[in-house]
């Protein structure tokens, strides 16, 4: 296994994240990839269901550690936590897990970071002042830097479906005013590049998804296909950008059409997990683009519903690791 590990920031500590992480551990000890959790020792250890906890300082232990114990680098919660019951009292840790992997990964003690899911609302109660995960990551690493465009781009991936996202947690209804030339472009260059340097494809195809049914039938459903997306398009062919579209988003997603591409790009949330979803529900992952640092995460929530039940699977957080650990060897070779 290699000295640098991947690191998990554990998650909502009401949530299945524990319980995922020690499953991910019990399937992945004999041959990796390694990893070291950044979260409370003592709730990993109880709601991993009896796992073997081992605390280390260093990342560079987790490697020596892994086939024996779960190794975790242990920042406790200040205050007692309810399975299922998410409390804004645990945000300033769940914040702090998530700070201590991004600098970890920017100073390049490990070779990536996996993140457990996040209730974004009792983030917001206690202040949080970011949409997500996403954006919060982007702003700690806004100070490092990193060749071609800047992220984050949102990449959802599952089997053959790679699929990248113009607006991020944005409410549908303000969707359309948020889509930009410019944002397009971003999004197209950094998926492009992320192809390439992350996925090992040399030269990327990249379909880009109207936002208006039937591509907005020549205006009349709509002009963002032909004021916004098509400039877009035409632009990125320009960058050296092998680029189609905009295409009706009720014909790019089965298996003919997702032959001829080796990404998406779509313009709101949902355009891209509904896909992603119906074509692999326990193994999608969640990809960030254009960031100087490695990171995946689950492609699902906190499980608030289940946590604390010993049911949740951790095939999603399985692939993540998986992935994160690909991408960080490509970025490595």
């Amino acid at each position: 296994m290699t000295s640098r590990p991947l690191a998990i920031s554990a998650g909502d500590p009401a949530g299945v994240g524990a319980e995922i992480i020690a499953k991910a551990w019990r399937a992945l000890r004999d041959e990796g990839p390694a990893f070291v959790v950044i979260g409370d020792a003592q709730l990993l250890a109880s709601a991993g269901g009896g796992v073997k906890v081992r605390t280390v300082t260093r990342p560079q232990e987790a490697a020596q550690a892994f086939a024996d114990a779960l190794p975790v680098i242990d920042i406790p919660l200040l205050s007692a936590v309810v399975s299922g019951r998410p409390s804004p009292s645990h945000a300033p840790q769940i914040i702090r897990w998530i700070e201590t992997g991004v600098g970890l990964a920017l100073s390049g003690a490990i070779s990536g970071l996996v993140t457990a899911p996040i209730a974004k609302a009792p983030l917001y109660e206690a202040g949080f002042p970011f949409p997500g995960h996403t954006e919060f990551l982007a702003e700690l690493t806004a100070a490092a830097t990193m060749d071609g465009a800047r992220g984050p781009v949102m990449m959802l991936a599952a089997g053959d479906l790679r699929a990248t996202l113009v607006t991020i947690h944005s409410a549908l209804g303000k969707v359309p005013s948020a889509l930009t030339t410019e944002a397009i472009v971003n999004a197209g260059l950094v998926t492009a590049q992320a192809l390439r340097r992350d996925f090992a494809i040399a030269a990327p195809r990249l379909a880009v998804a109207a936002l208006n049914p039937h591509a907005g039938e020549g205006g009349a459903l709509g002009r963002e296909e032909i004021d916004v997306i098509e400039p877009a398009v035409r632009a990125l062919r320009d960058l050296g950008v092998d680029a189609s579209g905009p295409s009706p988003a009720d014909t790019l997603f089965h298996p003919e059409a997702r032959a001829r591409y080796d990404g998406v790009l779509c313009m709101y949330h949902d355009q891209a997990l509904i896909p992603v979803k119906m074509l692999d529900f326990w193994g999608g992952v969640n990809v960030t683009l254009g960031l100087p640092i490695v990171r995946t995460s689950p492609d699902h929530g906190t499980g608030f519903d289940i946590a604390g039940r010993g049911i949740a699977r951790p095939d999603s957080l399985i692939a993540a690791i998986k992935l994160a650990a690909d991408i960080a060897a490509r970025r490595g070779a």
